[in-house]
């Protein structure tokens, strides 16, 4: 049975956007760990093929870095607490065969006519529920800020708001995943939103400005993020969640230029 990665600066691509020519989310496994990559990392679940994916995890040794709880549901509108809660006991169960990897939140939309406490307080309420669950099961819960662009009335699209959620509730299974593309989207200074608080993030995602293509190709400054990165103690794995502009051999070989890995 395959685990979740955590070897320093390994790097994740995400199988739901890359090597797609190679077929199916399993041969999808084979052809990254041909290209020289040791884990992959997909979105939702319960329309793949998880028992082939179980199999290639086994068969090459490849990690799995993060899944979607699935379906998404509200962790800010209480009407939708019953259904996420059951949502991440069935994510459990049915990543349970691919080596309890993480497992990611979203938030959810802002609720019409919620205050900001409210919103706060029944975040931090369903979650530590949810991360009772993944206490008990072994398994930590990521906690995604994502962006205004994508999802214009989406509640947790902030790290610092990330951060203080994560905090509030206290549990080592939640941790936060820090996108740079998202946190980029939304003019935040990477430096100042982590500093002091990266041992609560465990999982990193990236991809370039604007478009969301791989590192190298747009306007984010690399060196100064690999730089944070290694200055503020993180040590887990680089998530490669972009759009190649390029075939994958190509767009990893400019990736792993530009990342300086």
């Amino acid at each position: 049975m395959s685990a979740a990665v955590s070897a320093p600066y390994s790097l994740s691509t995400c199988i739901e956007w890359h090597f797609a020519e190679a077929g199916d989310l399993a041969a999808r496994i084979h052809a990254a760990k041909a290209a020289g990559l040791n884990a992959v990392e997909f979105h939702l679940w319960r329309d793949k093929p998880m028992d082939s994916i179980a199999q290639a995890l086994d068969e090459t040794g490849v990690g799995l870095t993060g899944v979607c709880v699935d379906p998404r549901r509200s962790i800010v509108d209480p009407a939708e607490h019953a259904e996420m809660l059951a949502a991440v006991a069935d994510t459990i169960a049915a990543t349970a065969a691919l080596g309890h990897p993480p497992l990611i939140v979203a938030s959810g939309f802002r609720v019409e006519g919620m205050s900001e406490a409210d919103h706060f307080a029944n975040a931090v309420a369903v979650l530590k529920q949810a991360a009772a669950m993944a206490e008990e099961a072994g398994v930590i819960l990521l906690l995604e800020p994502l962006n205004t662009r994508l999802f214009s009335a989406m509640y947790l699209v902030s790290t610092t708001l990330g951060l203080d959620i994560v905090e509030a509730v206290g549990s080592p299974n939640l941790r936060l995943l820090y996108d740079v593309w998202h946190s980029a989207v939304m003019g935040e200074d990477m430096a100042h939103v982590l500093a002091g608080r990266m041992h609560l993030v465990a999982h990193v995602q990236v991809a370039d400005m604007e478009d969301r293509h791989e590192p190298g190709t747009g306007s984010v400054n690399w060196p100064d993020v690999t730089a944070t990165l290694r200055d503020l103690g993180y040590q887990g794995a680089i998530g490669l969640e972009y759009f190649p502009t390029v075939p994958m051999d190509a767009s990893l070989e400019l990736t792993r230029k530009t990342l300086a890995l």
